[in-house]
Order: C-alpha cells, then structure tokens, then sequence
C-alpha cells in the first residue's frame, strides 16, 4: 500500500487528517490489507505464511469490530455497510 492510498483511506474513514487511531480508520486500513492479501492467495494458493497473517488480520479486524460495535453502535452498522463487512447474526439494539 502506497502512502497516497493510506492517506486517501485515513482522510475517508478519520475524523481529520491526523487521526490515524481511531477504531473505524484501523478497521478500514485493515480491511484494505486483507482484500490485497486476499488477491494475492488467490493466485498464490501455497503461500502458507500469507495464509497464516491473513487469519491475523482476520482476527484483529473482527476484535476492533467488536470493540467498536460495543461502543458505538451506529457507527458500527455505517462502517460496515460502507466497507461491505458482512454482519454476523446479532440481536437488534
């Protein structure tokens, strides 16, 4: 991922330029490197490593997921519909 793309997703998901931590822009950094690493598996079947850091990006995705979806709910439900995350079965708030 270049820096021009970086920024373009922080200033899309932040609240201002320099907000590089907040949980939405983490989530939404995140699932961009997961979509690339999930090409890349696509062609390159026998990656085991690759395998391996896209199951930890998986998994530290759905923990702010869940973080953010305990903290603010609404801001869950916008960014997972902007980012196309599919939503397991959970019980309307």
């Amino acid at each position: 991922m270049d820096a021009a793309h970086r920024k373009e997703i922080i200033t899309a998901y932040g609240k201002s330029e320099q907000d590089t931590g907040s949980t939405s822009v983490q989530i939404a950094l995140l699932s961009d490197r997961i979509s690339n690493l999930s090409r890349h598996l696509a062609t390159n079947k026998k990656d085991k490593a690759g395998q391996r850091g896209l199951q930890l990006l998986n998994g530290q995705r759905r923990r702010l997921l869940k973080y953010l979806e305990g903290k603010d709910y609404d801001a869950y439900i916008a960014l997972t519909d902007k980012l196309g995350i599919r939503r397991g079965q959970r019980i309307v708030r």
